[in-house]
């Protein structure tokens, strides 16, 4: 095991030149970075917001306007299904949670009542029970409303949907440590660390990104009557980016929450566009939607404003389509994010907004560079006390190896770097220097055994792995269990300390075999130093 490898030279000395490559970043200026040429890496360590400062945001999940949107759906629905069931209408109420429909007495009232309770039925909340009711009130008149377990969940399940969305579109890798968390009954805190600008952090994060189909009312008189005031109850009136009305039939054909992928691709002009797909509800909503419409425009609209309304030539029935528009690359990567991360179930409205200073955060990054160096200082010099220049020093060359590595990974990665993550990378620097320990005593044991040089110091590689191997094993596990199930500064610690593990691994072990393989090859020792 001690014996040259070319495979483990070449392998350490890669580590090493890459690991500088990529690391060499973080020890420049944001302006210093920037000067690079754009073939070299220009990502450093990203400090969190301990360390740095950022951006605060206290946001109100608005759950009443939210209650209103899906009353407001819930009575087109009732109307567009009535209407289907070829039941006339005579006067329809809105009311707390639901409406009331009035109808003709006799077989249109029944007609009437089954529908809806029907589609009561279907409809299923979160506890997996309905979450809509019909009830006969009589003289045709018929209540269809959500119950009132719906509409007191609706708060929570908003507010908790709000947080997932936000997380997804600041932190998809979740190592950035921005934290996110919830205030009160239906309040959000979001802390972006670097994060300078608030406002552009709302303007990312307030988005509801609300993707529907809808189809276009092409009545002859129907834009003009919209535009003099008067709009029909069954449609609304949109513009586009450029101004343009649109006169849009309410019911929604299919809406981003049977959207299961979004993409940047390219048009037949080869512009920018956005190419999407469909769950399989979605496809067959999609595609009956289409079949039944050919020839009639549609439109694309998010968050009510439309962004293109092409003719139906032929039936889509494969679940896949794209949605052009005067897309830029960078609007378009915006708009793939927020449709890949989810649409919010309410609007969010902010109540506080502010930048945190890095003044604390300077005196902490002071405190943390200074506790790394003295325990580096303190590591070096027990493991030359104890061991020697030549085996000492080959630890702490690791040490730096190691070092180097896992600001290159974390460079990389642009993972954020907190207090904790400090924490976690001394505590790697610890498990490094204690896998050497475990080499080097157990060479100790079997040259005082009378074993020769090469023997002992293979046997200290062979028979120590196994003890490495495992410590390692259970730390990575707990890491794992941490990243996995913990939020923010938790999941920052975690995320340094699985770096760590593989690093200090590789920099203990390996560099030690190669450094004391070319040793042994020069030298051709007599007895182990560490022996006497």
């Amino acid at each position: 095991m001690i014996q040259l490898s070319r495979w483990k030279i070449t392998l350490v000395a890669l580590s090493l030149v890459l690991g500088l490559f990529l690391a060499y970043p973080s020890v420049l200026s944001p302006a210093q970075r920037e000067a690079l040429p754009s073939w070299l890496p220009s990502n450093g360590l990203n400090l969190g917001l301990d360390l740095q400062g950022g951006s605060y945001l206290l946001l109100e999940v608005d759950v009443p306007e939210m209650r209103e949107k899906r009353i407001s759906n819930l009575m087109e629905d009732v109307r567009v299904s009535l209407r289907e069931d070829q039941v006339n209408i005579t006067g329809m109420q809105r009311e707390a949670g639901g409406v009331v429909v009035t109808v003709a007495e006799g077989a249109a009232y029944d007609t009437a009542f089954n529908t809806l309770r029907t589609m009561a039925q279907q409809g299923v909340g979160p506890t997996g029970q309905p979450d809509r009711v019909a009830t006969k009130l009589g003289g045709g008149r018929i209540r269809y409303a959500f119950t009132d377990a719906a509409l007191a969940s609706m708060g929570a399940t908003a507010v908790d949907q709000s947080i997932e969305v936000v997380r997804r579109r600041l932190d998809s890798s979740g190592t950035k440590e921005i934290a996110i968390t919830r205030q009160g009954a239906d309040r959000i805190v979001i802390q972006a660390p670097g994060q300078s600008d608030p406002a552009e952090l709302e303007r990312l994060v307030g988005r509801t990104a609300q993707l529907t189909f809808q189809m276009v009312d092409t009545s002859p008189t129907g834009l003009n009557d919209a535009l003099a005031g008067r709009v029909p109850p069954d449609a609304q009136l949109l513009v586009d980016d450029m101004g343009t009305p649109y006169l849009v039939k309410r019911r929604i054909l299919v809406s981003g929450e049977n959207l299961t992928r979004a993409g940047i691709g390219t048009d037949q002009n080869n512009r920018p566009a956005i190419d999407f797909q469909f769950d399989s509800q979605g496809a067959r909503r999609f595609g009956e939607a289409t079949a039944q419409n050919l020839g009639k425009p549609f439109a694309i609209i998010l968050d009510d404003k439309v962004i293109s309304a092409p003719t139906i030539q032929s039936a889509i029935t494969g679940g896949r389509g794209q949605i052009t528009g005067n897309f830029t690359i960078a609007s378009a990567s915006e708009l793939v994010n927020l449709l890949n991360g989810g649409a919010l179930p309410a609007p969010l409205k902010v109540e506080e907004r502010r930048v945190v200073t890095a003044e604390l955060g300077a005196d902490a990054v002071a405190a943390g560079a200074l506790s790394t160096a003295l325990g580096f200082v303190v590591i070096v010099v027990f493991m030359i006390l104890a061991y020697g220049f030549l085996f000492g020093g080959i630890s702490v060359i690791g040490l730096v190896l190691n070092g180097i590595l896992i600001v290159a990974a974390m460079s990389l990665t642009q993972a954020t770097l907190t207090l904790p993550g400090i924490a976690g990378l001394i505590l790697t620097f610890a498990v490094a220097v204690d896998a050497n320990v475990l080499i080097y005593e157990r060479m100790r044991d079997e040259a005082r055994q009378g074993r020769s040089v090469v023997a002992s110091m293979d046997a200290g590689f062979n028979r120590a792995m196994g003890t490495i191997i495992d410590a390692n094993l259970t730390t990575l596990v707990a890491a794992i269990i941490m990243f996995m199930f913990g939020a923010g500064p938790v999941r920052g610690f975690a995320w340094t300390l699985t770096i760590g593990v593989f690093t200090s691994v590789f920099s203990s072990v390996l560099t030690a075999q190669v450094l004391l393989g070319y040793w042994l090859k020069i030298a051709k020792p007599k007895k182990l130093p560490i022996a006497e």
